[in-house]
């Protein structure tokens, strides 16, 4: 017979839902409800109401979008600000409000997913991949059939840029 869920049965269950979704630690909502982490995590993966899981959801990227306002807004004063600075011959303050244009342009397109400044790892260049596939393919010189599938799945790898190889 399946366990009864503690948390479904507290008498804080709206409070400790609303907890869970806005990502209060265990720890803290165990101390504050008088539960287990262990029975906060079973609710959390079984119970937890989709509802409240798209509310949160609905939430954060309302605040994205009043993050992206800001910087819009942020982006239309830098420009006039450099409209008026041109107009009177203030170089100086137009090459700032060039600056802050610019920089604001760079952020929007982060916000937007359209700049990715992760480091991206070529593992089919480093030295210390090719001295792998080296062993690798040395390791089945006796092996004919076997060494030529394998030198196959990583050319193959090498050409899609399958994982990097």
């Amino acid at each position: 017979m399946p366990r009864r869920c503690s948390i479904c049965h507290h008498e804080g269950l709206e409070g400790i839902n609303r907890a869970l979704v806005e990502g209060i630690a265990f720890p803290v909502l165990a101390a504050k409800y008088r539960v287990s982490k262990d029975a906060l995590s079973r609710h959390k993966t079984n119970h937890l109401p989709a509802t409240l899981v798209k509310a949160q959801e609905a939430r954060e990227v309302a605040r994205a979008d009043d993050l992206l306002d800001e910087v819009r807004s942020l982006q239309a004063r830098a420009l006039t600000i450099l409209d008026r600075a041109e107009r009177v011959g203030d170089l100086r303050t137009a090459l700032g409000a060039i600056r802050e244009a610019r920089g604001n342009l760079e952020l929007l397109a982060k916000l937007m997913g359209q700049i990715d400044k992760r480091p991206q790892v070529h593992l089919h260049l480093s030295q210390e991949w090719l001295e792998l596939r080296a062993t690798i393919v040395e390791a089945l010189e006796g092996h004919q059939e076997a060494k030529e599938a394998v030198l196959n799945v990583l050319e193959a790898g090498t050409e899609e840029g399958g994982g990097g190889w």
